[in-house]
């Protein structure tokens, strides 16, 4: 998975940008640090619960940048938009309204270390200020190509 660690200076930027020019939301208002304990997933329990046919499989939603997505994502989980962004947020609404309150979804980014994700915290605000009752936050402590990829955790590429 080389080309997911080499994102680049440009595609960062470019990253930025993009993310900061859609009006966001005030992710500082919601930070990823602030969600409980108890609401955060690690990467290795994630896979275990992916492989668990046991119990209900979550809707994995990610919650980033899309360019990070077809690049390179956890199988089987899906883009809903930027969590810093109205538009993200009016997605991520839009895909969970059919849900029932205590489904179980986990959130995810990815885009940098988890202290500053612009789009986790927001994300993860919304789905409870919505009633979700069973919403998980990956905790992915530096970005997704090092705490998933170079784990050797299940990638999927493009759309």
């Amino acid at each position: 998975m080389q080309p997911l660690r080499k994102l680049g200076v440009l595609k960062l930027f470019l990253l930025a940008v993009t993310v900061g020019a859609s009006a966001p939301v005030h992710a500082q208002s919601h930070p990823a640090t602030a969600i409980a304990e108890g609401d955060v997933i690690q990467p290795a329990a994630l896979v275990a619960r992916l492989g668990d046919t046991a119990q209900p499989t979550p809707l994995v939603l990610q919650v980033g940048a899309h360019v990070l997505y077809v690049q390179g994502h956890i199988p089987g989980s899906q883009y809903v938009g930027a969590g810093s962004t109205p538009d993200g947020l009016k997605s991520l609404r839009a895909r969970v309204s059919k849900l029932a309150k205590d489904f179980p979804i986990v959130l995810y980014c990815g885009c940098c270390p988890w202290s500053r994700c612009p789009n986790i915290g927001p994300a993860y605000e919304e789905l409870r200020r919505e009633g979700y009752r069973n919403v998980k936050a990956l905790y992915i402590a530096n970005d997704f190509g090092t705490d998933w990829v170079d784990h050797g955790y299940p990638v999927a590429q493009g759309e």
